[in-house]
């Protein structure tokens, strides 16, 4: 197998450069190609995340998923966890073995510092940049002025902040505490909405959001990710904006432009 980079920061991609975008989920992996715009050139394609989800099996899943797509010149992956150099320093939902399942050490030592950019680049036969999944939605709908606050909601809560436009680099700030013993991951995740209803879910996120802006003094704030259908504008307020779960794949392009 040639060698090929994890990562190519190279600014000499030719002007119909075309990005195989993943978006890596607690419950389900997509993938579309998408041209120098960020539109998607085919209908994304999706497969539910196997469960359990050693290293191994999620590469052979994204092989599977995406063997018929067109040719491209490089990939972006969005992974939901702590990303450094294409390398899983820690991911909550992968290391259970059951969606709804208690963390596992077993494949939590798995996954840790295993270097997922630079196997995907090998196997994928294409320069290969692996990040957060928040930061990479963050990438498709950031206008680029100010302090900008991207928080996704799905099985658990992805964070991601920008400045005039340049991704700052990456902090688990969900998991930081909440109220009553709990993480933001954790009281806001899938699993607590179905546990205590859409109504008192949505007034956690506003609360939430608010614990944020009291942190970060952000001038904008982007809800995205799978749950963001259950909310209304009015729970996040003025300063806020609900965007397309799509946004996860289409950062796939300006990943590669943002990323400071």
């Amino acid at each position: 197998m040639n060698e090929v980079n994890s990562e190519n920061t190279s600014t000499a991609w030719p002007t119909d450069v075309l990005t195989l975008s993943i978006d890596v989920g607690g419950s389900g992996v997509k993938a579309s190609v998408l041209n120098p715009s960020g539109d998607m050139m085919v209908e994304r394609v999706r497969v539910d995340t196997p469960y359990p989800c050693p290293p191994e099996r999620l590469v052979s899943t994204i092989v599977e998923l995406t063997k018929d797509l067109p040719a491209t010149h490089r990939v972006s992956v969005g992974f939901p966890g702590m990303v450094r150099a294409g390398r899983v320093i820690d991911v909550p939902s992968l290391t259970r073995p059951t969606y709804d399942g208690q963390r596992d050490p077993e494949l939590a030592a798995l996954w840790q510092g295993f270097d997922l950019g630079t196997v995907l680049a090998q196997v994928l036969n294409k320069p290969t940049k692996v990040v957060n999944d928040a930061d990479m939605q963050g990438c498709a709908v950031v206008q680029g002025t100010g302090m900008e606050f991207v928080l996704t909601l799905g099985t658990g809560v992805g964070t991601a902040l920008f400045h005039d436009g340049t991704l700052l680099p990456h902090l688990e700030l969900s998991h930081g505490p909440f109220r009553d013993g709990q993480s933001f991951d954790i009281a806001l995740g899938n699993s607590e909405r179905k546990s205590i209803g859409k109504p008192a879910w949505r007034k956690r996120v506003a609360a939430a959001i608010v614990d944020f802006d009291d942190m970060f003094y952000f001038d904008h704030v982007y809800v995205g990710g799978g749950n963001a259908k259950h909310l209304e504008p009015e729970d996040i307020g003025a300063k806020g904006q609900i965007v397309s779960n799509s946004a996860g794949i289409i950062g796939g392009v300006r990943i590669w432009e943002l990323e400071g």
